[in-house]
């Protein structure tokens, strides 16, 4: 099962995300545009909750699409389908990553790089301190703190998804995700001061 090309013409591509699940039902060959939608920022967000090459995170989002693709007759059209969605490829990198071999940091996109900045300014940070720090180092320090905390920030500020979404991607209260995502801030800022440190010492 693969996904159309982003440059063929799709005809669903106005239509909501319920919407088209409700029309796939109809007819499955319609999931082929929920796929088109939905593979490449999977494909990120597993990369980034569980630091795996991209190969690795393809496979992850091809169960996604199955296990999606095998209980769609039972989606609750009063949810978000992203939400929906995110839950499951959540669940399957969960399940992957004691399979999987993970890589180096590297770099990312300047998208990517922008959203970690936001990430390190969100915990309060110094501005004196965020400019000394490279993108790539706030990334490391992400890969560094427990994985609870890592992805609600990642869900937070990389997915860009509100309280509401976390809590049910995470099936975890609002409540549980606020007081995750600031306990996380100070770890992450715990984890960037020791860098910082680190990186002064060395001058």
């Amino acid at each position: 099962m693969s996904a159309p090309r982003m440059n063929e013409h799709n005809p669903y591509s106005e239509k909501t995300d319920e919407e088209l699940v409700a029309l796939t039902i109809q007819n499955k060959q319609r999931y082929l545009y929920l796929m088109q939608r939905y593979e490449q920022r999977l494909i990120r967000y597993v990369q980034r909750i569980i630091l795996c090459s991209r190969e690795d995170a393809e496979d992850v989002v091809q169960e996604t699409f199955i296990k999606t693709y095998e209980h769609l007759n039972n989606f609750d059209a009063s949810l978000k389908f992203s939400s929906w969605i995110y839950r499951i490829a959540h669940n399957e990198a969960i399940n992957a990553l004691r399979k999987i071999s993970r890589l180096p940091l590297t770099p990312r996109t300047e998208e990517e790089h922008f959203f970690l900045e936001n990430i390190a300014d969100s915990s309060d940070l110094e501005e004196e301190m965020l400019r000394k720090m490279e993108s790539e180092s706030v990334r490391a320090a992400l890969s560094n703190i427990s994985e609870k905390y890592r992805e609600v920030l990642i869900l937070k500020f990389l997915e860009e998804k509100s309280y509401e979404e976390i809590s049910d991607i995470l099936k975890k209260p609002v409540g549980t995700v606020g007081t995750l995502i600031n306990r996380a801030k100070v770890k992450l800022r715990e984890e960037l001061q020791n860098r910082t440190h680190s990186y002064v010492d060395k001058r």
